[in-house]
C-alpha cells in the first residue's frame, strides 16, 4: 500500500477537504502583529522611518497621526482624505512611510485623555515643517488660547501686531496641519459665530462643546 498522500486528479469532480484549502503555515494576527513591531522599531533604530503613522478613533471620527523623528507633524481628519494626506506626506517629506502605532502611542494616549475630559493641554512633541511663515507663526500662538477659552480671528491678529490680517489668521488656521492638539478650534469669527474648521464645523462645535463642560 502507498503511503504518499492522496490527491485526487483533476476534473474528478470531488471537492477538496476544508485542510487543503488553508495552507498550514498562515500565521496568525498574533504573530504578524508581532512581527509588525519588531518591523517598526527595527525601522526607527536604523533610521529607516521618515514617517510613522496611525489612525486613531475618537468621538470627531477617525483621526490619522503622522510623527517624524522630531515629532507630530500631522493630525488630519476622515475628511481631509487618509489617502491623499499619506501622498502629501510622502512627497514632502519622504517616501518612507510606514504604519507604527508603537511610535504614536504617546500621542494617541493624549488624545485619548483629551477626548475624556482627563487632559487640557498637550504635552508632545511637535514637527512643524509643514508650516512656514505668517501660518506657522499663527500657529504657534494657538495654544495660549487656554483650555475651554476662545478668541477671534480679528483679536488674534492684533495679538500679533498685524491687525489688518485676520483673513490671513483665518487661512492659517484652516491649513493648520496639527488640528486638536493645536487648538485652531478655538478661533471663532469676531461676531461669535464658528467661522471655518479643517474638520468640519460639527467637530468644531464639539470639541468647544467638550472643553466647555
Amino acid at each position: 500500500m502507498s503511503t504518499h498522500p492522496h490527491h485526487d486528479a483533476p476534473g474528478s469532480g470531488r471537492r477538496p477537504s476544508p485542510s487543503t484549502l488553508v495552507p498550514e503555515d498562515v500565521p496568525d494576527a498574533a504573530v504578524l502583529a508581532r512581527l509588525h513591531r519588531r518591523l517598526e522599531r527595527r525601522a526607527a533604530a536604523e533610521d529607516l522611518l521618515d514617517v510613522a503613522v496611525t489612525t486613531v478613533d475618537s468621538p470627531v471620527g477617525p483621526l490619522l497621526l503622522a510623527a517624524t523623528p522630531r515629532g507630530l507633524v500631522r493630525v488630519a481628519y476622515a475628511r481631509e482624505d487618509h489617502d491623499r494626506v499619506l501622498q502629501e506626506l510622502a512627497d514632502r517629506l519622504g517616501a518612507r512611510v510606514l504604519t507604527a502605532p508603537e511610535v504614536l502611542s504617546p500621542a494617541a494616549a493624549q488624545l485619548r485623555e483629551y477626548f475624556a475630559g482627563e487632559r487640557t493641554a498637550f504635552d508632545l512633541p511637535l514637527d512643524r515643517s509643514l508650516s512656514h511663515g505668517f501660518r506657522r507663526l499663527v500657529q504657534e500662538r494657538l495654544p495660549g488660547i487656554g483650555y475651554g477659552r476662545t478668541t477671534s480671528y480679528g483679536e488674534l491678529a492684533r495679538a500679533l501686531g498685524r491687525p489688518g490680517a485676520s483673513r490671513a489668521v483665518g487661512t492659517a488656521c484652516a491649513t493648520n496641519p496639527l488640528p486638536v492638539v493645536v487648538p485652531c478650534h478655538r478661533v471663532l469669527r469676531s461676531d461669535g459665530g464658528p467661522g471655518g474648521y479643517v474638520g468640519g464645523l460639527e467637530a468644531k462645535a464639539a470639541l468647544l462643546a467638550l472643553e466647555a463642560a
